[in-house]
């Protein structure tokens, strides 16, 4: 009876299937949000981990172990020695002062667009560097542009450098972008940050101020809004020659920052784990800093409570170093923005600060004319030079160069490279498995939840193997297990493998409603892989300590032997990754997934969601390195490049050799198996 119970459940499964039927679900439909709550207690935990030194003395070994980790984590370059290059194209005489359209290099080779503002006479004057956020027109936008005329009118040089893929420097000339999400994310593959590319282009900024003959050396500040206020705040931290700063709208907590909608451009990869901020604040310490914040802020990372529990924090180191009075605070009765009242308090503060008049109380704003933004573009006819590199120009150079290293090494140290790896994809610590729920089967299909050490419940759907030689197909999607193909699931179960379902942290059942609505419209896991990155972790190195518990599981409670894994897109990464560090795979699977991390257009960027970035993934090596780590076969089912074009052709004759090549640097058995869907597939 029982032989013909089971295939008649198979055949049942296999028709719900065929006709569409929705997959039945393992968790409740009122599951509570666990990987909102998951990070959002991590950082709860972190911000009341993180205390200052109690001790001027421990406070100077604490700031500078502190910059060395963030100039680390941030790929910050500094290089005051590299030639400045300034480059006049254009000039603007207003009363009192000049308006100076320039371009400068802030690492060797690239150059960033900014207008100089130039108060009439010689000198010396104090100057200012003014940071943008994410207003429309980078440093030409009004309020911008509103900031440095009135500094200039009020005797400070002033300077706007347009952001890091901002301005001028977006993908093309003219065409506005924003430089955050994948684009901006794309720069950590690569071995940096977006934060770490807008702190070199600033504190060259302040080296440029510094080299001109009517500036106050010893009298620079720095002031911004919104996302420039981060800047001026990390700028202040970093650069002690900042002698007063005013960040604006811009300051709250870090715990604040996670599951909260935020810019990659304000992301310190772990920097949670090492700093709240308060601590960066504190590094301004003794010198003058004035926090301003919005009452009607919408932005809960900046709410007027959070700002209060960093200066709250910071303030006792304020006062240990004799500086109590340096750090203050100003709350405004208005939306997020640099408005008028907050700049006639810039005035009152740097007039104090830094030119030593006044009692720091507001003042005045003299009257300004704001100009066409044409009249102040570096490049008027929208011809830049070939040295103003975008965010895409600059990813695809550093991945050149990264790959022209990895391709120089004859021989590599395997066992070195698999634990760089887990390092990189903080997957060192592997999950524990401690407990199994099973449900009541549906549609022929076994439910099960893991709970595993970290509170994930980990759901499956699961199918036994008719050939127990066969043994088990893992397969994975980041839509979750709804968005697998049906068709493919009745393919591996009629040639008798055992199948399991699952969705991975953050999707389907295991998705989060709090980071999928902060999303919007911006690619899909934004929230998640930023506000894990924050924590230390990444989504990838999370799906590996994902799919390594579950093949264990497999393994041990099934007795079976040969486990492949099977992902699509972004999750198909996760398994080769995992296939790399951990011996007990038998196969990898991979559809459309990325055949190399190299930076391949702007246009197409979004065709990944965020969670395939892996920071530092590039100067590590490659997709080809980790296929050759593994050791095992390798199936690569209609591959694509980092933007979603097919490979095929002379392309993937190059990529096939690469991967065999380094298969054999990492004296690897395994094969490649490449199928495009054409008559030419390659073996």
């Amino acid at each position: 009876m029982l032989n013909t119970i089971a295939p008649f459940f198979m055949i049942m499964s296999s028709l719900f299937l065929a006709l569409g039927q929705p997959l039945p679900k393992v968790l409740p439909a009122d599951r509570e949000d666990i990987a909102s709550r998951q990070l959002k207690l991590e950082a709860a935990a972190a911000f009341q981990r993180h205390q200052l030194p109690q001790t001027s003395e421990g406070w100077s070994a604490w700031r500078q172990e502190l910059r060395d980790r963030i100039a680390r984590e941030t790929g910050l370059q500094e290089d005051h020695a590299l030639p400045l290059d300034i480059k006049e194209t254009g000039r603007t005489q207003q009363q009192g002062y000049s308006i100076r359209n320039i371009s400068f290099q802030t690492r060797p080779g690239v150059y960033a667009t900014a207008n100089l503002y130039m108060p009439d006479g010689p000198g010396p004057f104090p100057a200012v560097i003014n940071m943008h956020g994410h207003w429309p027109g980078g440093r030409m936008g009004d309020m911008v542009q509103a900031t440095a005329q009135e500094l200039a009118s009020h005797g400070y040089i002033c300077l706007n450098i347009d952001a890091w893929g901002a301005g001028e420097r977006t993908t093309t000339p003219g065409v506005a972008e924003y430089h955050g999400a994948n684009l901006g994310a794309s720069l950590m593959n690569a071995g940096t940050t977006l934060m770490g590319m807008q702190l070199t282009d600033n504190i060259r900024g302040v080296d440029l101020l510094c080299s001109l003959p009517q500036t106050d050396k010893k009298r620079i500040g720095a002031t911004g809004a919104s996302g420039g206020g981060n800047q001026t705040m990390w700028l202040t931290a970093m650069d002690e020659r900042i002698k007063a700063a005013m960040p604006v709208v811009s300051v709250g907590t870090f715990e604040a920052y996670i599951l909260n909608s935020n810019c990659v451009c304000e992301l310190l990869p772990s920097g949670l784990t090492f700093t709240e901020e308060a601590g960066i604040l504190a590094m301004a310490a003794p010198r003058a800093l004035k926090i301003c914040s919005a009452e009607k802020d919408a932005s809960k990372s900046f709410f007027p409570s959070e700002m209060l529990r960093s200066y709250r924090a910071a303030m006792p180191l304020f006062q240990q170093l004799k500086a109590g009075n340096k750090l203050q605070y100003q709350l405004f009765d208005t939306t997020h923005g640099y408005w008028p009242e907050m700049r006639s308090a810039l005035l009152g503060w740097f007039d104090l600060h830094l030119k030593g008049t006044g009692n720091g109380a507001a003042v005045p704003l003299p009257a300004t004319t704001l100009l066409p933004a044409r009249q102040l573009l570096t490049f008027p006819t929208l011809q830049r030079d070939s040295n103003v590199l975008s965010t895409a120009a600059w990813c695809r150079q550093a991945g050149s160069e990264w790959r022209a290293s990895l391709l120089a090494h004859e021989r590599l140290d395997t066992k070195e490279k698999k634990a760089a790896l887990k390092s990189i994809l903080k997957a060192e610590q592997p999950l524990q498995l401690k407990k199994i729920y099973p449900f009541t089967p549906e549609q022929g299909w076994d439910r099960l939840a893991l709970e595993t050490t970290d509170g994930e419940m980990l759901p499956l759907l699961h199918r036994k193997p008719r050939k127990r030689e066969n043994g088990y197909v893992i397969l994975t999607h980041s839509g979750g297990k709804d968005s697998i193909p049906t068709d493919r699931v009745d393919e591996l179960l009629a040639q008798g493998y055992g199948v399991v379902l699952a969705d991975l942290w953050g999707t389907g059942e295991q998705s989060s409603e709090t980071a999928n609505k902060t999303d919007g419209s911006l690619p899909r896991f934004h929230t998640l892989a930023r506000s894990a990155l924050w924590l230390g972790h990444t989504i990838q190195g999370k799906w590996v300590n994902d799919l390594r518990l579950l093949a264990g599981f497999l393994r041990s409670h099934y007795g079976v032997k040969r486990v492949t894994l099977e992902g699509y897109r972004e999750t198909g990464m996760a398994g080769l990754f995992l296939a790399a560090i951990d011996n007990g795979i038998s196969k990898v699977v991979l559809h459309n997934s990325p055949i190399s991390y190299q930076f391949a257009g702007r246009t197409g960027v979004d065709y990944f969601n965020m969670a395939i970035h892996v920071p530092g993934f590039l100067p590590w090596g490659d997709v080809s390195l980790v296929a050759g780590l593994t050791g095992r076969e390798v199936e690569l089912i209609a591959p694509v490049d980092m933007s979603g074009n097919p490979i095929a052709g002379l392309p993937l004759k190059f990529y096939r050799d690469e991967f065999q090549e380094m298969r054999k640097r990492c004296r690897q058995r395994g094969q490649l198996i490449v199928r495009t869907g054409n008559t030419n597939d390659i073996p």
